[in-house]
Parts: C-alpha cells; structure tokens; sequence
C-alpha cells in the first residue's frame, strides 16, 4: 500500500507521534543516506522557501537523488494539465513526489497515481509538514502537549497552518486560540483579544497576512497592522516566563513581528526551520523506508 502523507486528519495519533520520535532520531544523527539510490522529485507549482529547500536538505540528507521542478519553465505554459505534469514524474521512474499547488485538495485528481505523494502544502487546506514541525518543537521545548495554551495571530482564513494546526494541537489535548482582526477570522477555535492573549499563551505563534490572497477585507495599513497586532518587545514583556514565539515564516519583519523579537530569548522562529528538516526526514522513512514499521 502507497504510503502517501496528504494530511494529518489521515493519521492516528499514535502515527504522528511516531513519526515526532523518527524525527528526533534523525536529529541525533541516524538515517543518513537511508535511502541512497532513490529518487525524488519536489513540484512546486507555488513560490517556496523553508518548505522546498527544507525538504530537499531531508532528502540529501538521506542520501536521495533530487529533482527539482519548476513550473515557469515546464510544459504547462503549453497546455499540459496538472494531472498529465504530475504523471510524467512517476512514469520517469521516480520513487516519490513532493508536491505544493494553490489548489485546495489537490491530491484528489491524482487518485491514480501509484507512487507515494506527501503533500507540501495545498491551497489554504492542509500543510501536514509544517504542523509536524511545529508540534515537534513545542515538544522539543516542553516535553510535552496535554493543557497548553496556544495563540494563532493573524489571517487564520486563508491560513492552511492554521488550520492544519488547530486540528492536531487539540488532539493532542492543547488549548487552541485565534486572534488578529475580526475580518481574517473563522470558525475554527475560540477568539481572544490579542493583548489578553499575549498575557495568558503558552505559545504565541504569529502569521503573516497573505496579500498574494487578494485581501480586499484588509483595511490597515502596515504600521497600523503592527500596532494592533504586531509583536513587539514591550508585548514580549507581559508573555509568560516559559512561554515561546512561533512563526511559520516567511515573516514580514516590523509588521507581525519587530525585529527585535525575531530572534529574542523566546523566539523558536529559526529553531522551526531547523527541525523542519528532520520531520521531513522522518515523513519521507514513513513513505519509504523499508524498515519503518519496525522502529519502536
């Protein structure tokens, strides 16, 4: 069976967990070069950073041969279909796909496709990748999830983190909150007002407002944005003592987030990064390794 990883909701608990502790193995050093001889192709038909060349890292790491696409340059600027550019990979003899489109549930047209696909971010649906690493570096600084409290600022709408993320905190048994302005807001955890939340947090994870999204609601400007909801040093101040910053990146600098915190005692914005390649090291073992089910 076809070890995709499409998004979390597909997992059990106990799966997610597992896949935190092969991802703290591969941060201490094991499963490189795992996979030598194998191929992996990473389509993004989106812009990317950390998640394209985070993954790419995990697969170097392992030991992976690396193709990289690019849509600008590809057939599709000559009418070839999502579907047909995507089964061309698979017919070239690749092992695996990583893939990132805008489309929401993009992964329902390749239904046909035999090869596994982990999913590196769809429309404003599903971002399995960053909600591991995510999760895996509250761990990381906690020890634990059961009772935490979390925040999520900012355009929680169009946010697939967000919604990635409030779906497996409250799994695991964390508080989950929204705030930021009212327009960019939904239905899927409790609103607080941010200055209440900032006091009360665990976790304050910060996002950007996606501008690329068509955001005819947004009505601030960027300094005003800042003021209300920026975090700024004098917030940081009122956080909990062992409470952390967190931030999906890319970060738009002086208007989530000043620069002074970017990179301030609490701040995991860097350390996120970091650990995203060894969760992706441990979503492509999932996929295929051959020994994965075996590891206790």
């Amino acid at each position: 069976m076809t070890k995709n990883c499409l998004k979390l909701k597909d997992l059990t608990t106990e799966e997610i967990m597992k896949l935190l502790k092969v991802a703290i193995t591969c941060k201490q050093g094991q499963y490189i070069d795992s996979l030598k001889g194998m191929i992996v192709a990473n389509l993004f038909f989106e812009p990317s950073t950390r998640t394209h060349y985070s993954f790419n890292v995990a697969e170097e790491k392992l030991g992976m041969k690396v193709i990289n696409f690019s849509s600008a340059s590809s057939s599709i600027k000559k009418g070839e279909s999502f579907y047909d550019t995507v089964k061309t990979f698979e017919s070239l003899g690749v092992n695996a796909l990583v893939i990132r489109s805008e489309i929401n549930e993009y992964y329902n047209q390749l239904d046909k496709i035999k090869i596994p696909i982990l999913n590196a971010g769809d429309g404003v649906k599903n971002h399995p990748s960053q909600s591991l690493l995510d999760i895996y570096t509250i761990y990381e600084h906690f020890g634990y999830f059961k009772g935490l409290n979390i925040v999520i600022v900012g355009d929680i709408e169009h946010s697939r983190v967000a919604h990635t993320n409030i779906e497996i905190m409250n799994r695991l048994g964390m508080n989950t909150y929204i705030s930021g302005p009212k327009v960019f807001q939904d239905n899927s955890a409790k609103f607080i007002e941010f200055e209440d939340g900032i006091e009360k947090m665990d976790i304050v994870m910060m996002l950007r407002i996606q501008h690329e999204r068509h955001h005819e609601n947004m009505k601030l400007s960027q300094e005003e944005y800042h003021q209300k909801y920026g975090l700024n040093i004098d917030r940081v101040k009122k956080m909990k003592e062992n409470s952390i910053i967190m931030h999906p990146a890319p970060v738009n600098r002086n208007v989530e987030i000043s620069d002074e915190v970017m990179e301030c005692d609490k701040s995991k914005i860097f350390t996120q990064m970091e650990n995203g390649v060894y969760v992706r090291m441990a979503m492509i073992l999932r996929s295929l390794g051959e020994n994965y089910d075996s590891i206790n």
